[in-house]
């Protein structure tokens, strides 16, 4: 739950880096808040209001995120737009969100920089 709430604290932050934990642990409860209200909306015939809002407040969120973790990849947030191509964009952006953190070359081995800032698996292990 707190890798939840670390994502939220961080809103609208498009800079930066995100762990592979950090994500997957966000869309999984993300996905789960979205079930449980889902079948509370069903169950009240509310038509969807409720998962609805709860979408369009995590939107920014989810978003925030996704580019975090692909600057970990080291990649540029505009690769986001793939998941515009059906099936195919989605299925990469699925992989790209599974590899694991990339450096920006041999010098930054260490401590794992590139040119989106530092590791956050160094960062933390520093803590």
């Amino acid at each position: 739950m707190n890798w939840y709430l670390a994502v939220l604290k961080k809103y609208a932050t498009f800079t930066g880096r995100t762990r592979r934990k950090e994500y997957w642990m966000f869309t999984l409860f993300n996905f789960i808040f979205f079930a449980v209200l889902s079948i509370v909306d069903e169950t009240l015939g509310t038509e969807g209001i409720f998962s609805a809002i709860y979408l369009l407040a995590t939107f920014l969120p989810n978003l925030a995120v996704s580019v975090r973790r692909l600057h970990d990849t080291g990649r540029s947030g505009w690769w986001m737009l793939l998941i515009l191509i059906p099936i195919i964009g989605s299925i990469v952006l699925i992989i790209f969100m599974c590899m694991d953190s990339q450096t920006g070359n041999q010098l930054d081995s260490q401590t794992g920089a590139n040119k989106y800032g530092p590791n956050p698996k160094v960062e933390q292990r520093l803590n």
